[in-house]
């Protein structure tokens, strides 16, 4: 009986330790394969919010939820445009705004409201947006008339709030109560020289300020770029708001930074961080806290961990990316959240309600360079590969029209229809280093065509392929690859688009049938 009892004692250790080996190590880094920057995270009680930038894509501000951490879908955005009247916004005057629109945000939640800020180099502005509902109600909207370059928004415990901001030296302002106006005789330098835990020359200054209280510490987390590096955690902490505070590197590994400190139910604790990534943009990341001496210490051996202790990942589809067969049921939104508009939509003209089934874009204006073509419908890329089909029909298009699917960013690359002296031709575009050329044309004689993109973002690869089909079955490439690089001037990862434009004629229109993702690509590729 004796034998039965440490042979069951030892049955129950070894299969306790095979079930904690077994739930270790399920979820992969990165924790999304596609671009989502400057994320900012909350918990409100077991539920997990998180914002991003997206920059000139409208709506604006994307707001996504989790259970996890680790599996993330989209329920609100802050805004549907962040201004309406400027021609830069609208792409208006040959005047665009890729690369800037807003930038970082910083979620919080106080008081039983959500807020979320964010700060705009084109308008020069700061805009927080409240509500008591994150996931499904409308935000008001507050405005300052400063632009608060990469802002921490802080509700201290003493019924203050903060704004901290800044690049290399870090500063300080407190907002009035009701967030309407800042207290300018309250502003003033928090830290002199931010990058100095570095110890390097810096080639990127701190910034990227997201400020926290735990347990009556101050924190604040910081990236900075030093020369001939990589992207690199600072940590700043102290006693009191006002300082003195001290500093420390707090994680230079793969340069996965930029972020902040969340901690789960059950007393863990994670940075969320990002990682420039190539084309598919910059992609989040979680790496393990432990604490020591009341500092945070980020990573295991001070390197990112490439799997964690988490619920695995599932597919992106449809929380963040999603297939789209453009039928709408009575009640339903024209468009579900993970599209977005490059730049600001003109709303006259498309529509999912014209012809049941279908996405219908209409022209309304003579273009001649393909970025500043308006009502570009577009969604994220994502990896380490994927493709997007569509079908679109073609009878109500007129003379110089051109529709089709694109990989938009600097260096875009596009296949579509052109009607040229009445003649419908099949085209691809590279616009390598930011040129566009013709690389094929092929004559069609019907109404109807498919066109699929592919993108191989595996490790690194950064490569492009598109390809038509004139029955949806057989696929034949055209053009060439593209490359598709990680331009700054559109600070964007590669985006899947749908696009129709004039350039001769206004009053046109295509019908898209469907828009349909896939997490693989064909072996020619």
């Amino acid at each position: 009986m004796k034998i039965e009892k440490i042979r069951y004692a030892f049955l129950a250790i070894a299969f306790t330790i095979l079930t904690t080996q077994s739930q270790k190590g399920k979820v992969q880094n990165p924790i999304i394969f596609a671009d989502v920057p400057d994320l900012s995270i909350i918990r409100v009680k077991d539920t997990y919010y998180m914002s991003s930038t997206t920059m000139h894509m409208n709506p604006g501000v994307p707001i996504m939820k989790s259970s996890d951490l680790v599996n993330w879908h989209l329920v609100n955005y802050a805004y549907q445009t962040l201004e309406d009247n400027d021609d830069r916004l609208n792409l208006d005057h040959e005047k665009n705004d890729y690369g800037r629109g807003s930038w970082a945000s910083s979620l919080r939640y106080h008081n039983n409201m959500y807020y979320v800020s964010t700060f705009s180099g084109t308008t020069g502005k700061t805009y927080i947006f409240s509500t008591k509902d994150i996931e499904k109600g409308s935000w008001k909207r507050t405005v300052l008339n400063n632009s608060y370059h990469d802002h921490s928004l802080f509700f201290d415990d003493n019924g203050k709030v903060y704004l901290v901001w800044g690049g290399g030296k870090l500063q300080i302002v407190e907002l009035k109560e009701d967030l309407s106006e800042v207290k300018e005789e309250t502003k003033k330098v928090l830290i002199e020289n931010a990058n100095a835990p570095a110890k390097s020359d810096i080639m990127l200054p701190a910034e990227g300020s997201q400020l926290f209280k735990i347990n009556g510490k101050y924190y604040l987390f910081n990236i900075c770029w030093p020369k001939n590096g990589m992207r690199t955690v600072i940590i700043h902490r102290a006693d009191s708001i006002s300082g003195p505070w001290e500093g420390k590197m707090g994680l230079q590994d793969m340069g996965v930074a930029q972020g902040g400190l969340i901690d789960t139910p059950d007393g863990r604790w994670f940075s969320y961080l990002f990682r420039d990534a190539g084309g598919v943009g910059r992609i989040p990341y979680l790496v393990p806290v432990k604490w020591e001496n009341g500092w945070p210490i980020l990573g295991e051996n001070g390197k990112v961990p490439q799997k964690l202790n988490l619920p695995a990942n599932k597919s992106l589809i449809p929380g963040i990316v999603n297939s789209d067969e453009f039928t709408r049921k009575n009640g339903e939104n024209d468009l579900p959240l993970v599209w977005q508009w490059n730049h600001n939509p003109d709303n006259a003209h498309w529509s999912v309600k014209e012809r049941k089934g279908y996405l219908r874009l209409k022209t309304s204006r003579i273009d001649s360079s393909f970025t500043q073509v308006k009502n570009i419908l577009t969604q994220r890329t994502f990896g380490p590969v994927c493709s997007g089909t569509t079908m679109l029909e073609l009878s109500n298009m007129k003379e110089g029209d051109f529709a089709g699917l694109c990989l938009l960013q600097k260096d875009f690359g596009l296949v579509g229809v052109k009607v040229d002296h009445g003649t419908k031709k099949i085209i691809m575009i590279d616009a390598e280093k930011g040129n566009p050329k013709e690389i094929e044309s092929v004559l069609l004689n019907q109404n109807k065509i498919y066109f699929k993109a592919e993108c191989n973002f595996k490790d690194q690869a950064d490569q492009g392929r598109f390809y038509y089909s004139l029955d949806g079955k057989k696929w034949i490439a055209i053009g060439k690859k593209i490359k598709m690089p990680y331009t700054i001037p559109y600070f964007m990862g590669y985006r899947f688009g749908l696009f129709n434009y004039a350039t001769k004629t206004e009053g046109g229109f295509a019908d898209f049938d469907y828009f349909r993702l896939q997490d693989k690509i064909s072996e020619m590729n």
